[in-house]
């Protein structure tokens, strides 16, 4: 029987050769892969993410998303360039032939100590963040309205160039209770902040920063915080990072019933984030200023938050926050300490 003839339902060589050809391109296309080792001898195939802090980022495509502890990996290769960044800030590139827990070979022949490796494979530059809205609406017994909303971004630059941090916050909170003549407003406050982190090594660096808060109950018109100071990056991982910070800041207050105050004072601040999994984190800021001058060290301000992230899809979360402001020396008729209850939905990007 001739398989090749020119019948009306042969196969002609032409299609055969062009059907080999793409069977033999998708086979390559599905081997080509990152392959990870754990210790129990399993073997995993996909893609390897960042690697930092002990733990792997790995996507299977059977799995999924994976975080490994390197404790349970015995060894992992690429299938395309990795990017090393090391512990005194110089950065490697090279395809990953053979790593493990003590050492990475690179195909171009590199042989490096992973205990001098920093981080594998950091995110690409771009911009990271959230806005978040909470509101509610009372008709009867309880006559209210309310409405907040926060926004946060960040611009981290982790390259050869570059070891850098933007960040850029805003808020504004807003209640109101009552009708009518009888309506009174509860809470107006609006604040932003905007804060340059320049990294002088992988952990220490230096930053910039300054804030605007504006609340209207308080009768505060506005504070300025413009500051200069260094930062230490304890962690810097996707779900653990914690960071402290010490400066000083030109503190500028201006009150509707009270004369305007400029001092120069000391600020610190910490920051920490943790994810406990893919469902839920948690997160804490707190920053306190407070004037040199000795005879003034009674006019301190706090400014903290503590609040809960619940993930609804990839894109979107559920927010509970805790807002708390304290103003230790306020003009006559406000009190000295704002808290806020805030539950929100955000979406993150």
């Amino acid at each position: 029987m001739n398989w090749f003839s020119k019948g009306k339902n042969s196969v002609s060589l032409t299609t055969l050769a062009a059907a080999a050809l793409l069977g033999l391109a998708m086979a390559a296309g599905f081997s080509r892969a990152d392959e990870v080792i754990l210790s129990n001898g399993d073997k995993l195939n996909g893609k390897v993410g960042l690697i930092s802090g002990g733990i792997m980022k790995f996507t299977s495509p059977a799995l999924g998303d994976l975080s490994i502890p390197l404790a349970k990996v015995k060894a992992y290769s690429t299938d395309k360039p990795a990017t090393l960044r090391m512990k005194d800030g110089q950065f490697v590139h090279g395809t990953i032939q053979q790593g493990d827990a003590k050492q990475i070979v690179t195909t171009d022949g590199k042989t490096i100590a992973a205990a001098d490796v920093e981080r594998i494979n950091a995110p690409p530059v771009g911009w990271t963040g959230a806005v978040v809205v909470n509101g509610a609406l009372n008709r009867g017994n309880t006559y209210n309205d309310s409405l907040g909303i926060a926004t946060n971004a960040v611009l981290r630059r982790d390259t050869p160039q570059n070891d850098d941090r933007l960040t850029l916050d805003g808020s504004y909170n807003f209640v109101r209770t009552g009708r009518g003549a009888a309506a009174s407003d509860t809470s107006d406050n609006a604040g932003a902040n905007v804060a340059y982190n320049d990294f002088f090594t992988d952990k220490f660096y230096g930053y910039a920063d300054a804030g605007y808060f504006h609340d209207r109950i308080a009768n505060l018109n506005y504070r300025l915080t413009p500051g200069v100071g260094a930062g230490y990056q304890w962690f810097e991982q996707k779900n653990f990072n914690l960071s402290t910070e010490g400066g000083i800041s030109y503190l500028y207050q201006d009150f509707r019933n009270a004369p305007v105050t400029q001092e120069t004072a000391l600020r610190l601040a910490y920051h920490v984030d943790k994810s406990f999994n893919d469902m839920f984190s948690v997160f804490n800021d707190a920053e306190y200023i407070v004037p040199l001058k000795m005879s003034e060290t009674d006019r301190y301000i706090i400014n903290a938050d503590l609040g809960l992230h619940a993930t609804l899809t990839k894109s979107f979360f559920s927010e509970f926050k805790i807002v708390y402001h304290r103003n230790d020396h306020p003009p006559a008729g406000s009190l000295k300490d704002d808290l806020a209850y805030l539950l929100g939905v955000g979406w993150k990007f």
